[in-house]
């Protein structure tokens, strides 16, 4: 296997894409592309980016912004009334999203890794990520910046943050998370459940793990009946009180950190790729994936 890998460097460089993103985020022509304080908004994606999206719809409702709504691509209702649509795509190629976007009549938002792909011509605006592009099959820093710069657009400052995933990349995992073989990970905030869903699936691409994800409110609701030695439980955000204590009466070994949520996603990144290189797998080139769902013979 090869010493340096792609996704591992491109882990390394999220503090770095961030910035660039909280800039880019105060300029006016990405305050133009994004959505306005009082539309009703949604967002699409696919696997990561529709787990992305469901983070920021909860962050933008919050704030008071407006009624925001996310979907994976494939379930979008085209009933319902937007003043604005936002498609998150790192390739730009993906055929559920091309099919939303062009099937629509209201402004359109697509923000992409990659310009001039399909979906740009499709669309009234684009925010183009470039620097958070990858080469890897397995999406790390394209999603954590185009958060990062939804996040800044709604007015949130992010010091706190780039300097909380600085802090993630340096520190030790330690082999008592690596070595775990069952990994559940639970958004202790509203907004955070997706962040959850997602260290779930990069756990299930890069190392093929038993990986699930709930609010944390729920996990006692029947999933604390899997929790043993085996289990590692990690909560990003203040989960429910006396949770930690459960897991720890189940035998499992409870994660729960001060630090910004989308930091914690990042330490998952690499705990990902320490379980893949552990079992022998190349996180780059994950079993039955591609770096774009195309179906159909779609571009």
């Amino acid at each position: 296997m090869r010493t340096q890998l792609h996704t591992t460097e491109e882990i390394a460089s999220q503090p770095a894409c961030w910035r660039r993103a909280i800039a880019l985020a105060a300029s006016p022509e990405t305050a133009a592309a994004l959505p306005a304080p009082g539309e009703r908004v949604a967002v699409v994606g696919c696997g990561t980016s529709w787990f992305m999206a469901q983070a920021y719809a909860r962050l933008r409702e919050d704030a008071g912004l407006g009624e925001t709504d996310a979907f994976a691509a494939s379930e979008f209702p085209f009933g319902r009334a937007y003043d604005r649509v936002v498609a998150l795509t790192r390739s730009g190629t993906t055929t559920e999203v091309i099919d939303v976007v062009r099937r629509l009549s209201v402004p359109t938002t697509a923000i992409v890794g990659t310009p001039g792909t399909p979906v740009t011509s499709l669309v009234d605006h684009v925010v183009a990520l470039e620097f958070a592009d990858e080469r890897s099959v397995v999406q790390t820093r394209f999603a954590t910046t185009a958060l990062v710069l939804l996040r800044a657009h709604l007015g949130e400052r992010l010091e706190r943050a780039v300097l909380d995933a600085e802090q993630a990349l340096a520190e030790p995992l330690g082999a008592d998370l690596v070595e775990r073989n069952q990994f559940t990970f639970l958004g202790g905030a509203p907004w955070t459940t997706g962040l959850a869903a997602e260290a779930a699936l990069k756990m299930r691409e890069a190392s093929l793990s038993w990986a699930e994800s709930y609010p944390a409110a729920e996990y006692r609701h029947g999933p604390i009946a899997i929790t043993d030695e085996g289990s590692l439980v990690w909560s990003f955000g203040t989960p429910p009180t006396g949770l930690d204590l459960d897991v720890a009466a189940a035998g499992g070994r409870w994660v729960a950190r001060d630090r910004d949520p989308l930091a914690e996603l990042v330490a998952v990144h690499r705990l990902a790729v320490e379980v893949a290189l552990l079992r022998g797998l190349d996180p780059d080139t994950p079993r039955n994936l591609t770096r774009s769902v195309i179906l159909d013979g779609t571009p």
